[in-house]
């Protein structure tokens, strides 16, 4: 997939995903107003029912028609104006009832006020399933002072709009699955095709890496097999050391493709035994410098004199050391400096790389330690590798419970520290 093409998903993707929230917010929203407008509608029917009823009972129903019983104080505060004597009994039943005809099933509370005294009586609280208690509302005083009346509250009014709601509940859920599920597809699409393009540039650079030895050993062969070489034993002895040199290049590379492969298949087995830090320090910088790099570089390492000693796996401890320092002199504009400095306290040892490399931002050191994951470079296209060396050195770090941060060094360059917590 090209990626004009795929930004051309993505943009459409973003744009239906907003729409399509966008619609359902606005369709819910509406829901919730008709919801709201029909329960007032409802209430008020219901009440003046109930009004009505109360009315009959007094044998008194002569204005009913002329007055305007039901007033709505608020959305959940109603009070119903009837000129006679109202029976708690009775109005607790009727209120039930109509409530329960119009489909109003929430909790409610009531009180009946008595124009004689001037006060609100019998307040009373009714739940769900129509159970009675002593209402511990305010009920407030209303401008009705010389007539009777009782005052309607509904303390929650959410159990009558989920009941009217609930398909729009579950269409918005369902809405939200699909974006979440469409939006999860999407991204899996784009890593995919991030995946991609770190394999490909992977798989430029092991071409690149493994054809070159091949060609130089190639050519250094078809020279020795020339008897004339036989008369000048000097160019003999270069060509034998340009092949062995190259012959140990490939067959790094290809052990360090085995290695991180064997790394994903099996869980990694570490020989654990006790080493000493300083030594072993003295015996890799020692190694390293006798190397084509370390001939180029500067390495100073600073440790304690006395002993220092870590439970490890030497062989994988050894080529992580040997990665970061590889990694220090890799991306270097300059003659490449490694400063190693060997720290401790009673709880753990601290390892610092100091290089004066090109630096590594912010942006890239979370995607550093990633399989296949290689900086850009800018101007420098001469550095070699595949992106697995520190991929490598976390797989390592994490197997033996260790910590590998990554900072910058304000002369210039990254410091990697490694963080080794003892074990008693």
């Amino acid at each position: 997939m090209k990626r004009k093409t795929l930004t051309y998903i993505i943009l459409l993707a973003t744009i239906s995903i907003a729409g399509a929230l966008a619609l359902q917010v606005f369709l819910l929203k509406n829901s919730y107003k008709y919801s709201e407008k029909q329960f007032r509608e409802s209430v008020n029917v219901a009440l003046k029912e109930v009004a009505w009823q109360i009315l009959v009972a007094n044998g008194n129903t002569q204005n009913f028609d002329s007055i305007v019983p039901v007033g709505m104080i608020s959305d959940s505060y109603y009070i119903v104006t009837v000129d006679a004597i109202i029976d708690k009994e009775l109005l607790k039943f009727h209120l039930i009832e109509e409530f329960k005809k119009h489909q109003l099933f929430t909790e409610f509370e009531f009180a009946i006020y008595n124009s004689a005294n001037q006060l609100l009586e019998q307040e009373t609280y009714i739940n769900s399933k129509g159970e009675e208690r002593i209402s511990s509302y305010s009920f407030p005083e209303s401008e009705y002072k010389n007539i009777n009346y009782f005052a309607v509250h509904f303390p929650d009014r959410s159990s009558y709009f989920y009941t009217n709601m609930t398909i729009w509940y579950l269409l918005t859920g369902l809405l939200l699955m699909v974006l979440i599920f469409f939006g999860y597809t999407l991204t899996v699409i784009i890593r995919q095709r991030q995946l991609s393009e770190i394999q490909k540039n992977f798989i430029n650079n092991l071409t690149h890496e493994l054809k070159t030895p091949i060609s130089s050993i190639a050519l250094s062969a078809k020279i020795l097999n020339d008897k004339e070489i036989l008369k000048t034993p000097e160019r003999l002895f270069e060509y034998a050391r340009i092949i062995l040199e190259q012959n140990n290049r490939l067959s790094a590379n290809v052990e360090k493709v085995l290695n991180l492969a064997s790394l994903d298949k099996n869980k990694l087995e570490l020989n654990l035994e006790k080493i000493e830090l300083n030594e072993l320090f003295s015996d890799i910088t020692g190694y390293f410098r006798k190397s084509d790099s370390g001939k180029k570089s500067q390495i100073t390492l600073t440790t304690d004199k006395q002993p220092l000693f870590v439970i490890a796996d030497k062989f994988h401890f050894s080529n992580l050391i040997l990665n970061i320092i590889e990694n220090g002199i890799k991306y270097s504009e300059t003659t490449p400096e490694i400063k190693i400095d060997i720290t401790h306290t009673d709880k753990n040892c601290m390892i610092r790389f100091i290089d004066n490399g090109i630096g590594i931002s912010k942006r890239h050191r979370k995607k550093i330690f990633k399989k296949f994951y290689r900086i850009p470079t800018g101007n420098i296209h001469n550095v070699k590798g595949f992106g697995l060396g520190l991929d490598y050195v976390k797989k390592i770090a994490d197997a033996h419970r260790w910590k590998i941060e990554v900072n910058d060094n304000p002369s210039g360059g990254s410091i990697f520290t490694l963080i080794i917590t003892f074990k008693k």
